[in-house]
């Protein structure tokens, strides 16, 4: 801790004052939290940094002139204290403080800073106050322990992540933040140049164009706590404006070394963190192994390409079973199936359950929601599974049931490895896109309902990578609707390079794009790069743009690529994200000292808002009406 020996405000800190100090004469400074007057003894708690000590105030018959120095002090004010460190009663002892056995008996009081008006809120009850509220007093809101928690751990994590790049030589670098707008992604904040009259600078959506740079220009590993921007709207995983990532890269560099790297990293940061978080009686957590996906088994199985893996349903594919069905609504369209263990048994499981699920599947899009339970055949006890070879009648009930031949109930049963007491959903949908969307939200609602994700104990955490992202998708709109654009990042490597962009067709190529997931929140994004200027141009040509198109709007990578680029690879972890996971947030700007709020406005420093017609006119802009 700081000495403050010869400091006139305080010579200790909360955090140095324990039965140690009985008999001391010290000097505290920090806020009023709360004032209590027990009719001629006052009380204050005094918090600072680092904790909170009781401040006993007695007066004689005759007030004294301490405790006239009261009259006018409110709670938030800040005050410096003197006065010796006593032995509290032992009935009056506070064990939820760590000087909960002691209390300083003041001598003087002075007042540093008063309030002058009443509170908008407390700041210990600040989080049940609205969001706008909070950030208008973000002041007051930073004061609430559990905010300053956060922070403290957000410093800690970047810290540690420094320490762990290091270790594995990596190098610390900064790139531009004034940067060249990118056709690519999403949108842009542009900046107007003054000396430049009618152009524009951009913030960076990601540092991608410079690491990739660095690594042509003979750099073997690079990373930095990279500020991006992105004109996007706010989620509760997303913030508007600005988020911080762990950028990385690395020369000569394979998709598994780039797993390895990442994987080390988010290893131990929950190793170290996990315990000190919002997970109340939880000890740190460990990851453990962290399987590889592809993305076209995590549609099927999860129906989402960021798979939550604390949730032990997943999906199957049935859709064979109904070829030609009699049942018009499933007959050769694409069906997807959840398996949901005796589910029949389970407490919540009652007919308000199957209805609400319903609900939310219309609420979705989805006609309806299909399902049936699995009943106990003659001879068949509890939790016995069906075998075919038994001649055992798979029997089910439910409104789906009438529907199923005897041939489908025994396949589907194999399938699905269906068991007494199990619920089968079905989803049927004529586009296997929107099948594993709807499937994959379906999975996540009912486990959320039945209570069966696990959030405490060893798999609290459950991480995962997703691979083998399709390099192309369909333009959905204009000119090129139904044409190839890219689906994930233009400047990845396709998977069969330059022979696989002349000879596939542009859906089925497949790149070496990976995102890690943690708890069903994608975490981070990353790809092997694309080092060859006859690769990058074929790629953007299926895209449709020209080579003069690639010179233009990506000149650097071109020209560098073609003066002996290394082959590189790399990724970047979202900080604020993991900070969320870490403290068992359920928004990222709880995580952010001066976040946006959900509209993209600064509501502290009033931003965006209006500047001068001077400022206007040096930058060249006239706004339209």
């Amino acid at each position: 801790m700081p000495s403050f020996n010869k400091n006139k405000y305080r010579t200790h800190t909360t955090s140095d004052i324990s039965n140690n100090s009985i008999g001391e004469v010290v000097r505290v400074a920090g806020w009023v939290e709360n004032i209590r007057d027990h009719g001629g003894v006052m009380f204050v708690d005094l918090r600072d940094y680092y904790g909170i000590v009781q401040v006993t105030m007695q007066s004689l018959q005759n007030e004294s002139s301490m405790l006239l120095s009261l009259e006018g002090l409110r709670k938030e004010a800040t005050v410096s204290i003197s006065g010796e460190v006593v032995q509290r009663n032992q009935d009056t002892f506070n064990p939820k403080i760590s000087t909960g056995e002691v209390e300083i008996v003041a001598k003087t009081l002075d007042v540093l800073g008063n309030v002058y008006e009443n509170l908008p809120f407390e700041p210990a009850s600040s989080r049940d106050v609205g969001e706008d509220v909070r950030l208008k007093y973000r002041f007051l809101d930073l004061r609430n322990r559990r905010m300053q928690n956060a922070l403290i751990l957000r410093s800690k994590v970047i810290s540690e992540m420094r320490t762990i790049m290091d270790g594995m030589n990596f190098l610390e670098m900064q790139t531009p933040i004034l940067s060249a707008s990118s056709p690519e992604g999403a949108r842009d904040f542009l900046v107007p140049s003054r000396r430049h009259k009618g152009k524009f600078f951009a913030l960076p959506q990601a540092p991608q164009i410079f690491k990739q740079v660095l690594m042509t220009s003979g750099f073997d590993r690079y990373y930095q706590i990279a500020p991006c921007f992105r004109d996007e709207d706010a989620r509760a995983d997303r913030t508007a404006g600005e988020f911080y990532q762990l950028d990385f890269e690395m020369a000569f560099a394979e998709q598994e070394d780039v797993f390895k790297a990442g994987e080390t990293v988010i290893s131990q940061l929950v190793e170290k963190f996990s315990g000190l978080g919002g997970f109340e009686g939880c000890v740190p957590a460990k990851l453990g192994e962290i399987p590889r996906i592809s993305f076209k088994e995590a549609m099927l199985k999860y129906g989402t390409d960021k798979p939550d893996l604390r949730n032990p349903l997943f999906i199957i594919d049935i859709s064979e079973d109904f070829v030609n069905s009699d049942f018009k609504p499933f007959s050769n369209k694409v069906i997807r199936a959840i398996r949901v263990p005796h589910m029949a048994r389970h407490e919540k499981a009652s007919k308000s359950f199957f209805k609400n699920m319903e609900e939310f599947a219309v609420s979705i899009g989805m006609k309806g929601l299909g399902y049936v339970k699995v009943e106990k055949p003659e001879n068949l006890g509890d939790g016995v599974g069906f075998d075919d070879s038994s001649g055992e009648k798979c029997c089910y009930a439910g409104p789906i049931d009438k529907f199923l031949t005897d041939e489908s109930r025994k396949s589907i049963c194999r399938k699905a490895r269906l068991l007494v007491d199990d619920v089968l959903y079905f989803i049927a949908e004529s586009d296997e896109n929107v099948a594993a969307k709807n499937a994959g939200q379906i999975r996540t609602e009912v486990a959320k309902r039945l209570g069966v994700i696990a959030d405490c104990g060893d798999i609290r955490f459950k991480a995962c990578w997703i691979t083998d992202f399709p390099f192309y998708e369909k333009e959905e709109g204009g000119e090129r609707a139904g044409e190839p654009r890219f689906g994930h990042n233009p400047f990845s490597m396709p998977q069969g390079e330059l022979e696989a962009l002349n000879t596939k067709p542009p859906l089925e190529i497949v790149a070496y794009q990976y995102d890690f997931v943690l708890n069903g929140v994608e975490l981070a994004s990353g790809a092997v790069r694309n080092h060859n200027p006859d690769i990058m141009v074929k790629a953007f040509e299926i895209a449709g743009f020209s080579e003069d198109d690639v010179r233009e709007k990506f000149g650097a990578l071109y020209s560098a690529f073609r003066y002996g680029a290394p082959p590189h690879a790399g990724m970047a972890f979202g900080v604020d994200r993991l900070l969320m996971l870490l403290l068992n947030e359920e928004n990222v700007r709880e995580t952010i000292a001066f976040p946006l709020n959900s509209n993209a406005q600064d509501v502290l420093l009033g931003a965006p808002g209006e500047v001068s017609e001077m400022q206007l006119r040096e930058a060249h802009i006239k706004i339209r009406q």
